[in-house]
């Protein structure tokens, strides 16, 4: 079980903003009656506890672009789920690994970067041999742009805004490679309002975490942003052939942004990001074995004696392994996008140019 203190910048001036707030809209409520139906301002659903008036919420409603235009959630006929960044950072969700405790459709199975699926609702690509060649189930799409290898799902997220998870086939819109649904990560946009932030967390195994981003304006039309992840662990088995621990983590991230705004109907977007991977990752323990219906001279006891091999360990709570050969889980992954959005009178065009 893993526990984690987190410093942030924004954390504190942010809890005692929304206590004030609180405080502010309680008294407000208590002197104020309820509004008349049909006063609800734009963008809001407000929920009344009861006719007195005793609790008054606003909600904001959630935009997504599950069907490539922006819509209301509630209003997209399609089975999605949204986890906003807010939710991410609150729950610690920085990979999609993390992502599949919250999201019990969602699957994540990966032993090394050549056998990695994401499946959802238990279909997307077979899982136990090396996929190297398959094509997935699931898509992955980062700010509009189709990731080809699972592998990449497993770093970190970097200035997420929102994750859309979409169930079902979804090939209408998003082509082959989405037969059992599709994974949108959507990044924040950068904007000419100056800010930034540096979040660092500690927790157990040694694990590490440092993240930052800075936002503002170059020039009047010409707005940047640039964001860092950093996530270090020990490893949480020990492989007794070289006394080293394993199942690490070790992952680095940049991403970079550079937002022009031509004019209110033309917006041109250029990202770019890189991302390393350096680990011992990712073995596994024994557990047991099954009987078959082979032959006796065919089951697991009987083929490890003529090997002569015996595991480190029949339990699987002594966390240790045995192996004699390089995991070779590195990765280094890079690449760039052209977003450009033009806005006309006959309806509005999204041109998408990547590489990797």
């Amino acid at each position: 079980m893993k526990n984690y203190y987190r410093l942030g910048v924004l954390g504190l001036t942010s809890g005692l903003a929304f206590s004030a707030l609180a405080q502010s809209t309680s008294q407000q409520n208590a002197a104020q009656p309820l509004p008349a139906t049909g006063a609800q301002p734009a963008g809001t659903i407000q929920l009344a506890a009861n006719a007195s008036g005793d609790l008054l919420q606003e909600l904001q409603e959630i935009v997504v672009t599950a069907r490539r235009r922006e819509e209301v959630a509630r209003d997209v006929p399609i089975p999605l789920s949204v986890i906003s960044g807010d939710t991410l950072e609150d729950k610690s969700i920085f990979n999609v690994n993390r992502l599949t405790e919250s999201q019990p459709s969602l699957q994540l199975f990966t032993s090394n970067p050549r056998n990695t699926a994401i499946n959802i609702r238990g279909f997307g690509a077979p899982f136990g041999l090396t996929n190297d060649g398959l094509e997935p189930g699931v898509g992955v799409y980062v700010d509009e742009v189709f990731h080809a290898r699972p592998a990449t799902a497993t770093f970190d997220f970097i200035d997420t805004e929102r994750i859309e998870i979409l169930r079902g086939p979804q090939g209408t819109l998003y082509g082959k490679n989405t037969t059992a649904g599709a994974i949108n990560l959507h990044t924040r946009d950068a904007g000419f309002t100056p800010e930034g932030a540096v979040e660092v967390s500690y927790g157990n195994y040694n694990f590490q975490q440092a993240r930052a981003y800075l936002n503002g304006p170059i020039t009047d039309k010409l707005a940047g942003r640039l964001s860092f992840a950093s996530t270090s662990r020990d490893g949480v088995l020990r492989n007794i052939n070289t006394n080293d621990d394993v199942n690490d983590m070790n992952n680095l991230g940049l991403r970079s942004q550079l937002r022009y705004e031509y004019s209110d109907d033309l917006t041109i977007t250029l990202r770019g990001d890189f991302n390393k991977q350096r680990l011992e990752c990712c073995t596994q323990v024994f557990v047991g074995v099954a009987p078959t219906q082979r032959p006796e001279n065919r089951q697991f006891a009987a083929i490890a004696a003529d090997l002569n091999y015996a595991p480190a360990s029949t339990n699987p709570f002594d966390r240790v392994t045995a192996v004699d050969t390089p995991l070779q889980a590195n990765q280094d992954i890079g690449g760039a996008s052209v977003h450009v959005e033009w806005s006309t009178a006959a309806g509005s065009f999204t041109s998408v140019s990547a590489c990797a």
